[in-house]
């Protein structure tokens, strides 16, 4: 197609000059607002629009895992997505998606974390977790924990959400070895640190539990939305997904304050923070949303089908969507 073009461009150009300069006139009369509505008004990234992500058909990038992928971590260099329904992990490039390993697991693996050299995999069916070495998937420990859902590193510990239990459990990533075990609200699922306390969401209780990583001590507990489901800290205030209400909260870390909450789609599942923004996954609107600091929504994209876990890797955000065994790459 390029060569034709230039032909035709190039016998124009000797036959007739001013012809040439008419199209040329027309055509620029007809890009230039084509992309001053497109790209200068876009809500990409520059990177985006410098490689051509303005327009639509480029705005999310699917690549093929597992079964019902649910949770994502990324270790530096790679994506984690753990397969629900094909009791694996999938391990791929980041910079590029391709695959670089598939790894089985326990049964019903849901959330994944790295602890700055190894992925630990939550196996919610199996009641189990397992240990893999980051670098080549191999399995270095497989540990019985009561019904595991999500995983926090607080950077010296590992800490897992017991939904079953209604409990989360403290173990030394060393060894494995269970270090405590707290009893929090009902159905705890999604938990994130914030550097001194974790907070746990409570699902069946629509609250939200503040715990001292250092000791355990419960610092208090504080009312969401209804069936909160994700947690993430964003430096100074935390954001809690809540599935059966659509939206999100907002809470200041120090004390617990409700700063705000906020409308996303419908049944909001993961939830993860870019440095600057908030990205949520809508698991049956099929799509995410991005909200600002202040909790304006930025932009809604379309995602795979039931996205739930999220992860960033330091340019671009990934959603697993579990209806449709891919996941997304924004």
């Amino acid at each position: 197609m390029k060569k034709q073009t230039w032909t035709t461009f190039g016998r124009s150009r000797t036959e007739n000059p001013l012809a040439v300069g008419i199209v040329l006139a027309s055509v620029m009369a007809i890009v230039t607002p084509l992309a001053h509505s497109q790209v200068v008004n876009s809500t990409q990234n520059p990177k985006q629009i410098a490689i051509l992500h303005w327009y639509a058909a480029n705005t999310a990038t699917r690549f093929a895992v597992g079964i019902h992928p649910a949770g994502m971590a990324f270790d530096g260099t790679n994506i984690w997505v753990s397969n629900y329904g094909s009791n694996t992990v999938t391990k791929m490039q980041a910079n590029d998606g391709t695959l670089a390993g598939t790894f089985p697991v326990g049964v019903n693996p849901l959330g994944v974390a790295f602890d700055g050299a190894n992925i630990w995999v939550a196996n919610a069916g199996g009641n189990s977790v397992t240990k893999l070495r980051a670098r080549d998937g191999a399995l270095l420990k497989t540990l019985s924990i009561c019904n595991p859902f999500s995983f926090a590193f607080d950077g010296t510990n590992m800490w897992v959400s017991n939904p079953g239990c209604n409990s989360i459990t403290k173990l030394r990533p060393s060894d494995g070895t269970v270090l405590a075990t707290i009893s929090v609200g009902a159905y705890p699922l999604g938990v994130a640190f914030d550097g001194a306390n974790l907070w746990i969401a409570n699902s069946h209780a629509n609250i939200v539990t503040k715990l001292r990583a250092r000791d355990g001590v419960v610092l208090g507990t504080f009312a969401v939305g209804s069936a909160p489901q994700g947690v993430v800290f964003d430096g100074t205030n935390v954001w809690v997904t809540n599935y059966s209400s659509n939206n999100v909260t907002k809470l200041r870390a120090s004390d617990g304050a409700v700063l705000g909450t906020f409308k996303v789609g419908t049944g909001p599942q993961g939830i993860v923070y870019d440095g600057a923004n908030i990205w949520v996954a809508n698991t049956t609107s099929n799509n995410v949303t991005k909200l600002g600091a202040s909790g304006a929504v930025l932009g809604t994209f379309a995602a795979g089908t039931e996205p739930d876990g999220m992860a960033f890797d330091g340019a671009n955000i990934w959603a697993a969507n579990a209806g449709s065994n891919n996941v997304s790459k924004f």
